[in-house]
């Protein structure tokens, strides 16, 4: 008893160590740009739709750390109390070292970017970031080489979507540092069959998950420590599957909305719900099945702040829904197979499993997910 009790403390101060980092990627939480390219025979123009004041700090967005613990989060904050009109020439001025990391090549050529138009587009909070709209023009060099977008990696993930298509042209979202497909200047708009699309967001759905979704995964594992056993955990992932597919597609399409503020929270008591019912040893009931239908279309609204950024054409939503949604459970049965082999395997059939591993595993995924309860609703 004395040995489980030491090694519960044990889990549980690193637990609060491991919340103080790992929490802070929801505090500040930046939405990935957006950008919308035209491309001409002689030139290239992205209208972009970014959190201005990172760039200009130069925060590291590939970073999932609160803004306030790093070096640059005085100047983040900075810029962010200033008024649109003096942030947006603090831009303008930083522009000529700035412009450096956008990588937009015609062929193997750089194409130099000036900013044509830059507006803030709604004041907000100061708690919150506030988006900036950059329309950038690009002269391109002669000849016919395509032009390829991307960004340095520090800037973050970049949606980006080719204008003048209809619905099949062209979208991707683009991991950070990466380069967008070859763009033709020749006026041809750049289509995507369904299946390249299918594969493309499996890969994102998936990502979201592993490595990006740290809250879905202690949630995850909150229905593996409840049991080893193959029915009550089919039964929960299962349901846990069909909810959050469900709001998933409703919120993506916009039928429904609920802001992160309310939604993050609540994902956050639902990973304590069921850590805690695994700690007091609830049994597989209708009412656990229900409250995990309930936590799942929760989590589906989480998935959809993701995915809705993407932008995808009504025809092809379908194809991109079910492959991220594929992509998202390819990653939670990943997960469940990665807590299997590391202590369901080996430990799982000990008299002491539940007392030594089960109950303290649960008692740190309790700790993380309340304190991100009261960090998303009171810090």
């Amino acid at each position: 008893m004395n040995v489980t009790l030491w090694q519960t403390l044990r889990t549980l101060a690193l637990a609060l160590l491991v919340s103080t980092h790992a929490s802070a990627s929801r505090a500040h939480e930046l939405n990935p740009a957006v950008a919308d390219v035209t491309v001409t025979p002689a030139q290239v123009q992205l209208v972009v739709t970014l959190t201005a004041e990172a760039m200009l700090a130069g925060i590291d967005r590939t970073q999932n750390i609160d803004t306030d613990d790093l070096p640059e989060g005085d100047a983040y904050t900075r810029y962010r109390e200033m008024p649109a009109e003096e942030m947006l020439q603090a831009l303008y001025d930083a522009w000529p070292e700035l412009r450096q990391d956008f990588n937009v090549l015609a062929g193997e050529v750089p194409v130099e970017l000036e900013i044509s138009n830059a507006e803030v587009l709604e004041e907000m909070p100061l708690s919150l970031p506030r988006d900036t709209r950059l329309t950038l023009l690009g002269d391109l060099p002669e000849g016919d080489a395509p032009v390829t977008v991307g960004w340095k990696a520090g800037f973050g993930p970049l949606v980006l979507r080719q204008t003048g298509g209809g619905e099949d042209a062209y979208s991707d979202f683009l991991n950070p540092g990466a380069q967008s497909q070859p763009l033709p200047r020749t006026g041809e708009i750049v289509t995507e069959g369904w299946l390249p699309l299918f594969g493309r967001y499996i890969v994102v759905g998936f990502e979201h998950i592993i490595p990006k979704g740290l809250d879905h995964i202690l949630f995850v594992l909150g229905l593996f420590f409840f049991s080893l056993r193959v029915g009550p955990l089919l039964w929960q992932i299962t349901a846990f599957t069909l909810a959050h597919t469900i709001t998933l597609a409703l919120a993506s399409l916009k039928i429904v909305f609920i802001p992160a503020s309310i939604v993050e929270p609540l994902i956050a008591a639902s990973i304590v719900y069921v850590a805690v019912e695994n700690i007091f040893g609830g049994r597989l009931g209708w009412w656990r099945i229900v409250v995990v239908t309930c936590f799942g279309l929760l989590h589906g609204l989480g998935f959809a702040f993701v995915l809705g950024d993407v932008g995808l054409e009504p025809s092809r939503f379908l194809t991109g829904l079910i492959g991220f949604n594929i992509g998202v459970e390819i990653g939670q049965l990943t997960v469940i197979a990665i807590a299997f082999l590391t202590v369901g395997y080996w430990f799982g059939n000990k008299p002491w499993y539940r007392k030594a591993i089960a109950i303290p595993a649960s008692l740190a995924i309790a700790a993380v997910a309340a304190f991100w309860v009261v960090e998303r609703t009171l810090l």
